[in-house]
């Protein structure tokens, strides 16, 4: 009775989405024209375009058509699979197997790095009169169009606004009276997505204001209206997390709002315009989750903190029971909460997955890890990699191009229970010997687990997106292990990394000089004295409504990021200049250059650091080679341009020029920054404990 109450309740969903489906008629014929299969016709439509531009609305129809036609329809969600060719093929495995299948890939921008892989690999071996739509905000490489192969097989659509006759329509459909039609319109420029949002306001009277201007600004406004005054406390609290995690499911609401309303939070959520569903749970979309979770954290703080543990203590639950095959996604959904606090540097910035996946190291490869190790590390470490190799092969996990399936990564990830050979050949892996024997000796049956070796040629030591699927097989092991007494995390740049490795547990207790200069940090936890749930709870994000680590909008201990860290804080705060609300939050406002101004100044620090960031970028203009930099970095981030596109337009230039002038100009303003802020600061990171150094 209840799955039927369910599936009711999807087909009215989906039936009131088609009655406010308006335009996209040459969009629908291209789709139309790749379904009848004739002469000519597509089997391949790359569709691309902003966030909330409609995308999502048009496959939709697109599964509505192919329905119509008596086509199989499979669907994947790039939100929600595992972003490598495997995770792919298991969610569209039905397009290999069964009848002629249309295949609807949407959020394709999540698992971008798939896409030479699925050109060259995974559409050719598809049957015959299978068609493909593959939506996302990036459109594709040029390796497309220089593959004469997919000359006539692919069609790309490049999907902007409405029309304005569709955009009128839409909005009549929404039941917006006609006194208030034109400032919805003028406010939501043609983009389905706000046009929505303000008609379910302007139905209520609430959206006669005349002067709207389409800006993230006035969008954030517009949800506050909409969502300012919820039901009642279950409704707030179900809205806080499906915008603060991954994805939702009853389960999850179950642990926050209580078992008893889950499925009554969970039916409303699903009810809402900016909601969708997928095989793994319900989620917003990104504008409306970023900008819901940024504005109802201000009302109830302690709430929201709550809010954020009770997640999170399911969702590791989660982590440590799944099957086998689910561990990995359930370990992605605990990790996404991270990216909330003061180590979002380290987790918000990987951004695009799919370019490498994770695999058993083969012997095939093993003489090709042992030469990446010498091009990084040197001929020392190159002979302990073959040592390992010998002695432990299964502790090596391989991460391939998933274009080339080519070999670009491997970590060493190791399993010991008792003191061995490798004491006399791996100094490393002595020195965390004696740390276990002088400190805290495991007992029978336990282990302790260590990454000997990350090595990544490409990005070595660095932030990158390698490392975060690393890191994600690191936490599953250390959360799904029976009998871990010890983790090492060994790393050639404990400045960069020990802000993460406090954060979650791990200390630092040796170092180890190496050759070419480097030296080995030995980062450690006792999972005897860490149980799970204290360890969690210890690496909450802190005051989510603050900066770190003081009050939001104030300065309190200064300290100085590390530079990977340091440079994503002056990128975010020049994303967000013209939002004060989101700058509060930026650790940028307890960095020297704004701290040492706060003394001599009575402004408020995000005004300071708001200035600091002008200045910086009019210091460009002093240099004529930098004048183009300077004009792109003013007109995105000072002037407002509604999006990137617009900016390139009014500055008349190629995007891809823009680009370019945009990403260097940020670079130099990152370095002018750094470079005041190393002149005036010492790196001042929690005192470490006293190292023994090997």
């Amino acid at each position: 009775m209840e799955g039927t109450i369910r599936r009711d309740l999807a087909s009215r969903l989906s039936a009131a989405r088609r009655r406010t489906f308006v335009g996209r008629g040459q969009e629908l014929e291209k789709f139309k024209l790749a379904l009848a299969g004739g002469p000519g016709s597509p089997v391949l439509l790359f569709v691309h375009g902003p966030g909330g531009v409609g995308k999502s609305a048009l496959l939709r129809q697109f599964a509505h058509e192919a329905e119509l036609a008596d086509r199989l329809v499979v669907e994947v969600d790039g939100r929600q699979i595992d972003p490598s060719p495997a995770g792919f093929e298991m969610e569209a495995a039905k397009t290999v197997s069964g009848p002629p299948a249309v295949l609807l890939v949407d959020a394709f921008e999540h698992c971008q790095g798939l896409e030479g892989w699925l050109r060259e690999r995974f559409l050719p071996g598809l049957p015959e009169r299978t068609v493909v739509v593959v939506a996302g905000r990036v459109p594709p490489g040029t390796d497309w169009r220089f593959d004469l192969a997919w000359s006539d097989a692919l069609e790309i659509v490049a999907l902007g606004p409405l029309e304005p006759e569709a955009a009128a329509a839409l909005v009549e459909r929404h039941g917006v009276a006609p006194t208030v039609r034109d400032a919805v319109l003028e406010f939501a420029g043609g983009y389905p997505l706000a046009l929505s949002l303000a008609a379910s306001v302007a139905v209520d009277g609430a959206a006669s204001q005349p002067d709207w201007s389409p800006t993230p600004d006035v969008i954030s406004a517009l949800l506050t209206t909409l969502i300012g005054e919820l039901p009642s406390q279950k409704e707030r609290l179900a809205l806080e997390t499906a915008a603060h995690t991954l994805t939702t499911t009853e389960g999850l609401l179950g642990a926050v709002v209580g078992e008893e309303h889950a499925a009554e939070m969970f039916t409303w959520l699903r009810g809402l315009p900016y909601a969708e569903h997928g095989r793994h749970g319900l989620f917003l979309h990104e504008l409306v989750a970023e900008t819901v979770d940024r504005d109802l954290r201000w009302r109830d703080t302690r709430g929201y903190e709550q809010m954020h543990r009770s997640a999170g203590h399911y969702l590791l639950e989660r982590a440590r029971t799944a099957p086998e095959d689910e561990a990995m996604t359930a370990i992605r959904a605990l990790t996404y909460l991270k990216r909330y606090g003061p180590m979002e540097p380290y987790f918000a910035r990987v951004e695009r997955e799919g370019d490498t996946h994770e695999g058993r190291l083969e012997p095939h490869e093993h003489e090709i890890a042992v030469r990446m190790t010498e091009e990084v590390e040197g001929e020392r470490s190159a002979e302990i990699v073959r040592f390992w190799l010998e002695h432990q092969p299964e502790a090596f996990w391989a991460y391939r191009s998933s274009r080339t399936g080519r070999l670009t990564a491997f970590m060493t990830w190791l399993r010991l229970r008792e003191p061995g050979p490798e004491t006399a050949v791996d100094p490393v892996a002595a020195a965390a010997w004696e740390h276990v024997e002088r400190t805290a000796p495991m007992r029978p049956g336990e282990h302790l687990l260590m990454s000997r070796f990350m090595i990544d040629p490409v990005s070595y030591g660095e932030v990158s997106t390698v490392g975060h699927l690393m890191q994600l097989r690191i936490c599953r092991d250390w959360i799904r292990s029976r009998g871990l007494a010890w983790s090492f995390i060994i790393s050639p740049d404990a400045a960069l990394w020990r802000g993460l490795m406090h954060h979650l547990g791990h200390r630092e207790f040796w170092e180890t000089a190496w050759d070419r200069g480097l030296t080995f940090t030995g980062f450690g936890c006792d999972w005897r004295t860490t149980p799970l749930e204290i360890w969690f709870d210890r690496t909450q994000p802190g005051a989510l409504h603050a900066p770190v680590p003081d009050g939001a909008g104030t300065c309190g201990t200064v300290r100085t990021l590390p530079r990977e860290a340091f440079d994503g804080a002056v990128r975010d705060a020049l994303k967000n200049m013209q939002q004060p609300s989101v700058l509060e939050h930026n650790p940028l406002l307890n960095s020297h250059l704004v701290a040492d101004r706060a003394r001599e100044s009575d402004n408020d620090p995000v005004d300071l650091l708001r200035t600091v960031l002008a200045e910086a970028v009019g210091e460009l203009k002093e240099e004529p080679r930098q004048l183009k930099f300077h004009a792109a970095l003013v007109t995105t981030y000072l002037e407002r341009a509604r999006t990137q596109e617009t900016a390139a337009h009014r500055l008349g230039l190629p995007f891809s020029t823009y680009r370019r002038h945009l990403v260097q100009g940020t670079g130099l303003v990152c370095a002018r920054l750094w470079a005041a802020e190393s002149a005036s600061a010492v790196t001042d990171w929690p005192d470490p404990p006293a190292l023994h150094t090997v």
